[in-house]
């Protein structure tokens, strides 16, 4: 496939001691030979792949900067093109610069996501693949890195791939008995494809049950902090920050908007809203914030719910108590450092949830939360070894079709339908885990996903 030669910074525009500017297409060494000296002034005779070659990026007889140049051909590349990498010094005005001459001699500026999009077409790698790519960029956490990394490295592509050859045998059969039937038989077929979907069907419950896992590691967890004035929720947050930026006082009804940030829990992401306490006011300004704090309780995928260990339960707990019934919430009796009026047992007994003692004021407890909010949204260890996660919700859309052809075939059998009707589904299930690789998707969704993606990536 013969592809115009494209070039980009593959670094951020930033001052750094580094900067890279890539090269993709046919005419990659052309142009790199236009543009290097070696030290003593000449062109170098022979580019051989795999190779690192100190010199200088020259505009005619004007020396741009002392480089070293990555040479790489085609197919062994990340774009499985002929690639070349320019090493030059990390300036802002100095990469525009090389990058300009590059476009001069030759190439076209690159589109967001074209080397990473020219991979995909090429065939290097496949469209889960590449999606990881920008998912390795905007990872969050240690989980979602790792989830992307094995995603990369095809952990994905090998559990589709195969559900999608059982599923195709399968296919392959029905036609081959419709097409020929004195010599393939289908009595009793409809017992052993039943007998085959179990297996597959489990297997694709089990990717879908993972993106549950997958939306905490790549999104966060939404989480509110709750409680009446004072509790030590605006000093929770700051805990959790480890910075001063919840303002905090002895006066009750302080916080009285929302304040939300986003914090990196030893591996798990929180993005974590401060909200104001939850009282009867009759304060205008206050109980607009103790409404607000309501609502985004009612819609937070976790609630932290802080007690102060030190005052008796009273009517504003109860009502907080009626707001995280059947919730995803930890409790966290604060203040334990002072005289207890709340026993942790009493209020576990009260609110049906897990009770967490702490001390904001000390930073005690804070290690036992973080083991808490995992168990609630994560299903068991993690291990990126040999376990897939689905953290795409494309790739989530399509597991969802796949699972409903297959019931659907499962549904035939049970109907005794004829057996074209069980490959028109196992052919939609087929193609539905097709899209997740990139083997049956439309030209739109495929640029749209690349859209996304930086500049040099």
């Amino acid at each position: 496939m013969k592809t115009d030669t494209i070039a980009a910074v593959a670094t951020a525009m930033s001052s750094s001691g580094i900067g890279i500017i890539r090269i993709s297409g046919e005419e990659s060494f052309a142009i790199i030979d236009r543009i290097f000296r070696k030290k003593d002034g000449t062109h170098l005779k022979e580019w051989k792949s795999h190779r690192v070659y100190y010199g200088f990026i020259c505009d005619g007889e004007e020396k741009i900067d002392e480089v070293l140049v990555l040479a790489m051909k085609g197919p062994h590349s990340y774009t499985a093109e002929d690639t070349i990498e320019i090493d030059c010094h990390g300036g802002v005005l100095m990469m525009k610069k090389i990058l300009e001459t590059v476009l001069k001699y030759g190439a076209r500026p690159a589109e967001p996501g074209e080397f990473t999009k020219r991979a995909f077409l090429n065939g290097r790698i496949d469209l889960s693949q590449a999606e990881a790519v920008i998912d390795i960029i905007e990872a969050k956490n240690q989980y979602a890195l790792q989830s992307s990394v094995s995603q990369l490295r095809g952990a994905v592509s090998k559990e589709i791939k195969s559900l999608r050859e059982q599923i195709l045998y399968e296919i392959a059969f029905i036609e081959s008995a419709l097409d020929d039937p004195e010599h393939i038989s289908l009595d009793g077929y409809g017992d052993k494809l039943d007998q085959v979907l179990e297996e597959i069907i489990e297997r694709t419950r089990k990717l879908l049950s993972s993106a549950d896992d997958g939306k905490v590691m790549t999104e966060g967890v939404k989480t509110v902090i709750v409680g009446k004035p004072n509790a030590g929720k605006s000093s929770l947050m700051n805990v959790l920050l480890g910075e001063d930026r919840a303002i905090v006082t002895d006066i009750a009804g302080t916080t009285r908007d929302i304040l939300e940030e986003h914090i990196r829990l030893q591996g798990i992401s929180l993005n974590v809203i401060d909200t104001a306490g939850i009282r009867d006011t009759e304060d205008v300004v206050e109980r607009i914030g103790v409404d607000r704090a309501k609502n985004i309780a009612r819609e937070a995928d976790l609630i932290l719910y802080v007690v102060d260990a030190s005052c008796p339960l009273d009517e504003n707990d109860k009502e907080i108590l009626k707001l995280i019934q059947d919730r995803k919430c930890v409790v966290l009796l604060n203040k334990t450092d002072l005289k207890q009026e709340v026993e942790a047992e009493e209020l576990e007994k009260i609110s049906g949830q897990k009770v967490v003692p702490v001390s904001v004021k000390e930073g005690t407890g804070i290690n036992l939360l973080e083991e808490e909010i995992k168990k609630l949204f994560y299903h068991g260890e993690l291990n990126f070894n040999d376990e897939v996660y689905i953290t795409n919700v494309r790739h989530k859309t399509a597991l969802e079709e796949t699972l409903n052809s297959l019931l659907m075939v499962k549904q035939s059998i049970a109907d005794q339908m004829p057996e074209d009707f069980y490959s028109i589904d196992l052919m939609n299930a087929y193609e539905q885990l097709g899209i997740i690789i990139g083997e049956a998707v439309e030209d739109d969704l495929v640029n749209e996903i690349f859209s996304k993606f930086c500049m040099g990536k």
